[in-house]
C-alpha cells in the first residue's frame, strides 16, 4: 500500500532496478536490502529523477558489494516448526522438541540447546510460528528496560515510548518528534550486544537525525566497538526474512 504522503515509481540505472520513494524530507538517503539486494531510494519530492541517477551511479561500487554480502550470507530454510529443527535465541543455536498434549501452548528452554515447544494436537503452523514468535516479543520485553535505563543515563536521552514489532527492512526505527523507538523482534535471535548495539543506534538519533559524521561520532564516544556488533549482527544467519542494517 502507497501512503498518502508519498510518491512510488522506479528507475534502471545499468541494468540496477531502483524503487524510488518521494516524501516529505530533506536528504536523499539510499539502501540496499535482503534478501536479494533490493536497491531503494528516499527522496524529497523535489528532487528529479536525474540527481537520483546519479546518486545511484556514484554508488554502484558500494551497492554491487552489498548485494555481493547478501548472496554470501548464510541463510536459514523456512521454517516448519516440527522437532529437530534449529531456531537462535540470543545468538545461540537451539533444537526444537515439539510436545503435542492438553494445556495451554509455550515455549520453555531446556539448557542451553533445546526449546521446547508445548501445543494441542494439531495446532497449525501458522500457530505455532506465532507461540515461538510471542516467546521472542516477552524475551525481548523483558530485556530491554534495564539496557534502555543503562543506555538513556549514558547518553543524556530519554525515549517517550518503546515497542517491539516485526519490522521487514529495518533493526529497529526512531521516530524523532515523538520521541518514539521500535526494536526489530528478530533482535531476539541475535546475541544481546546486537540489541544494546540498535538501541544505542536509536537513542543516538535523538541527539543526530541523519547518519552523517556527527552521528558517527556519538556512536564511537558512547559505543566504541559498534562497528564490531553491526558487523557481528549483519553476519549472523539470517531468517526466512530477512533484515540489514
Amino acid at each position: 500500500m502507497v501512503k498518502k504522503d508519498q510518491e512510488l515509481s522506479e528507475l534502471v540505472v545499468r541494468d540496477i532496478h531502483v524503487e524510488v520513494v518521494r516524501k516529505e524530507i530533506k536528504n536523499l538517503h539510499l539502501a540496499v536490502y535482503p534478501p536479494k539486494g533490493h536497491v531503494r531510494v528516499a527522496v524529497p519530492f523535489h528532487v528529479n529523477d536525474e540527481r537520483v541517477r546519479l546518486a545511484v551511479i556514484s554508488k554502484l561500487a558500494w551497492i554491487k558489494k552489498q548485494q555481493a554480502d547478501f548472496k554470501k550470507q548464510p541463510r536459514q530454510s523456512e521454517r516448519e516448526m516440527l522437532t529437530g529443527e534449529s531456531h537462535y535465541f540470543l545468538g545461540k543455536r537451539y533444537l526444537l522438541e515439539v510436545v503435542e498434549g492438553p494445556g495451554k501452548h509455550r515455549i520453555e528452554l531446556k539448557g542451553n540447546r533445546k526449546f521446547v515447544l508445548f501445543v494441542r494436537p494439531n495446532t497449525s503452523l501458522v500457530n505455532r510460528q506465532l507461540i515461538l514468535n510471542e516467546f521472542y516479543r516477552d524475551q525481548l520485553k523483558k530485556r530491554i528496560p534495564g539496557l534502555l535505563s543503562k543506555w538513556q543515563d549514558t547518553i543524556s536521552v530519554e525515549a517517550e515510548f518503546w515497542g517491539v514489532k516485526k519490522m521487514k527492512t529495518k533493526w529497529g526505527s526512531c521516530n524523532i518528534g515523538a520521541k518514539r523507538i521500535w526494536l526489530n523482534l528478530e533482535l531476539a535471535k541475535k546475541p544481546q550486544e546486537c540489541l544494546e548495539y540498535i538501541l544505542v543506534h536509536e537513542l543516538i538519533h535523538l541527539l543526530e537525525r541523519n547518519h552523517n559524521d556527527r552521528f558517527k561520532g556519538h556512536m564511537n564516544q558512547f559505543m566504541p566497538n559498534w562497528r564490531i556488533y553491526r558487523d557481528m549482527l549483519n553476519s549472523s544467519p539470517l531468517g526466512y526474512e530477512a533484515w540489514r542494517y
